[in-house]
């Protein structure tokens, strides 16, 4: 058996919520607990790993990786990615906002200046 299949379970596990959380629809309360949660959780795993780095280590030799430094890279690509996902899908909702406002502006000065001239 690959001595690196837990690693590999884990870190496909872990994009795998990143992508239901993007497919997930709504922005709702529950949401935004669960990316508090998932901060917090990234932080402690910073801090334990900062306080006890041989912990570190030996939780990377637990998942078939070699250093705990690797094992923290390969956490960060993970919530690197779910990141930047989360960004542009916030970046394309403030787009849409701001093309319906400037529509709606457009329309408002139009309605205000067909008015002024009858």
């Amino acid at each position: 058996m690959d001595s690196q299949l837990l690693i590999k379970l884990v870190l496909l596990a872990g994009l795998a919520v990143v992508a239901l959380l993007v497919v997930w629809p709504g922005r709702g309360a529950r949401r935004m607990a669960l990316r508090r949660i998932s901060l917090l959780l990234l932080v402690v795993c910073a801090a334990v790993a900062v306080v006890f780095p041989q912990l570190a280590n030996d939780v990377a030799r637990l998942f078939g990786v070699g250093r705990g430094a690797d094992l923290l890279l390969y956490g960060l690509v993970v919530a690197f990615v779910g990141y930047v996902i989360a960004t542009r899908a916030h970046h394309s909702r403030v787009d849409l906002q701001v093309t319906e406002l400037a529509r709606a502006q457009a329309l408002g000065a139009a309605v205000h200046a067909g008015s002024r001239h009858r």
